[in-house]
């Protein structure tokens, strides 16, 4: 689920016809200042960070005039809270409350549909309310085909002692919130508290949504970088590589960045799962053997081994890591020879210096341990292919032994380095990049293996014995071209070297630069 600041929820409640506190945000102090002078009144500061209990945090500040208010701001913003460095306080009139409730909407996964809660109490988290006071509590799952009915808002807003025309108040309101929340497919909406001022009008004062993550590409609007559930801002690799997830559904690509500032000295590897319990099994091996993990990364579902490059780049743009470990389910159902595919030309192009293991269990997993040993025995780091019957543990101590033969040295990020094609070389775009071949040294080649190395069956010899596109333009750009690899390693190991697949990264080019230049 992708998570809203408190300020983004509140401007869809009042797109949706929902009364929230006047104010804005402040990214500096100044600006603080410049709308509490524009409200004219008290306000309160509250810091935009994606944690509960703010007040207790000291989160949660008032000021009675602009210049207090810029005072406050001052001291919040540039603080670190838990995993958050606050870069923005929302700025708003400070109400004069009387009561407060509590509305929640979340999806009941096993009614299979969205779950009104309404609390005539508020202020704390709905679990205190449903232990402490259950009688102010009340539940009620909602047709999705009917949507909300407001005379069942009423009726179980009355279960809680609210009656007269604050019920209707409150009605109307809980019936436009499952609207907004319905409108941007919220996986989750909390409004705490809702409250009633003194001079009888209900306000959202808090407010909290959280969009389904396959939902997000229908709400451009809300600027979410990435569509994943973060207890913080995501890092600048983890938004790299969001962005190849979120344009290729072929397999998973998850990157989480764990520790962004490995030091030479730390025990850290560089660590990509396949498949969630595997992977679980296979971090525990390791960080039972005191090893640190840079990042969790899980490629399974069969991806493109296009796509497993990809994220063996990225894992490899992370400096000081002493390691690449590997390992996921032992009985996986994709075909492991596109995983190490894309490992094998991402260790290439790397010149990888730190040992890898490698444990890729699963559907011809013999042939992916064949690959890796072949074409990876002459880079300079050891790389050791191993399969079901290696078990994680075994597998994290050969990790530990080969960073001690590699006398324990970090890795360090190279350039990216921009591959150049002449306008002469045939080519054609895939799904995600492209391919080249220099039909100059096709000429001598003995075997066209590359086209009995594409089992898609998308190149064919022309009338010069020469491998070209089999299918049309069009296709091979939508998918009839897998970017398995296979074609580019063949030749690069058993003919001309005349084969080269682009597969760009935007933006790990410059994030690379930016790390060299510290």
């Amino acid at each position: 689920m992708a998570r809203l600041f408190e300020y983004q929820s509140k401007q869809l409640l009042q797109k949706g016809g929902i009364r929230i506190p006047e104010g804005g945000v402040a990214r500096t102090p100044e600006e603080a200042r410049e709308i509490a002078a524009k409200l004219g009144r008290p306000v309160v500061l509250k810091i935009q960070v994606w944690v509960t209990g703010r007040a207790g945090l000291g989160g949660i500040r008032f000021a009675d005039t602009p210049e207090e208010a810029e005072a406050q701001a001052r001291e919040l913003l540039g603080t670190r809270v838990k995993n958050f460095v606050v870069d923005a306080v929302l700025v708003e009139e400070k109400l004069a409350i009387t009561d407060e409730y509590f509305a929640g909407l979340v999806i009941d996964d096993a009614a299979k549909a969205p779950l009104l809660v309404f609390s005539s109490v508020g202020g704390t988290g709905i679990e205190e309310i449903a232990k402490d006071r259950p009688e102010k509590l009340a539940r009620m799952p909602i047709d999705i085909l009917a949507g909300v009915r407001e005379y069942e808002v009423r009726n179980l807003i009355r279960r809680t002692g609210i009656t007269g025309k604050l019920l209707l108040q409150i009605s109307g309101l809980l019936t436009k919130f499952f609207r907004v929340a319905r409108s941007y497919d919220a996986r989750s909406a909390e409004i705490n508290p809702l409250v009633r001022t003194e001079g009888g009008q209900v306000y959202a004062a808090d407010c909290h949504f959280t969009v389904d993550d396959y939902a997000v590409f229908r709400h451009p609007d809300l600027g979410i970088e990435v569509a994943r559930e973060f207890d913080r801002p995501p890092t600048e690799l983890e938004k790299i590589a969001y962005r190849i997830e979120e344009k290729d559904y072929r397999g998973t690509f998850y990157f989480l960045q764990m520790n962004e500032d490995i030091s030479p000295e730390e025990k850290a590897i560089g660590f990509n799962g396949a498949g969630g319990g595997g992977s679980m099994m296979s971090m525990d091996a390791v960080l039972s053997r005191g090893f640190k993990l840079a990042n969790y990364c899980d490629t399974s579902g069969n991806p493109a081994a296009a796509k497993v490059y990809r994220a063996a780049k990225i894992i490899l743009s992370q400096p000081n890591i002493k390691g690449y470990f590997a390992s996921g389910s032992g009985v996986a159902s994709q075909e492991q020879f596109h995983s190490a595919r894309g490992l094998v030309k991402a260790f290439l192009e790397e010149g990888l210096d730190i040992p890898a293991v490698i444990r890729l269990g699963g559907n011809y997993e013999e042939k992916a341990i064949e690959i890796l040993g072949l074409y990876l025995k002459d880079i300079p780091g050891t790389v050791e292919g191993y399969g079901r019957d290696d078990s994680p543990e075994f597998c994290a101590r050969r990790m530990e032994e080969l960073i001690k033969e590699n006398g324990q040295r970090p890795h360090k990020v190279r350039p990216w380095e921009d591959q150049e094609f002449p306008e002469a070389w045939y080519s054609f775009a895939t799904m995600t990049g492209a391919v080249y071949f220099d039909h100059t040294k096709c000429a001598a080649c003995s075997t066209q293996g590359c086209v009995e190395a594409c089992t898609p069956g998308i190149l064919k010899r022309d009338e010069e014995h020469r491998p070209v596109l089999a299918v049309e333009p069009d296709a091979a750009k939508k998918g009839k071209c897998t970017e398995c690899l296979a074609c580019e390693i063949f030749c690069r190991f058993h003919e001309q070297d005349a084969v080269a697949i682009d597969l760009p990264i935007p933006g790990l080019r410059e994030y690379r630069a930016r790390i060299i230049s510290r």
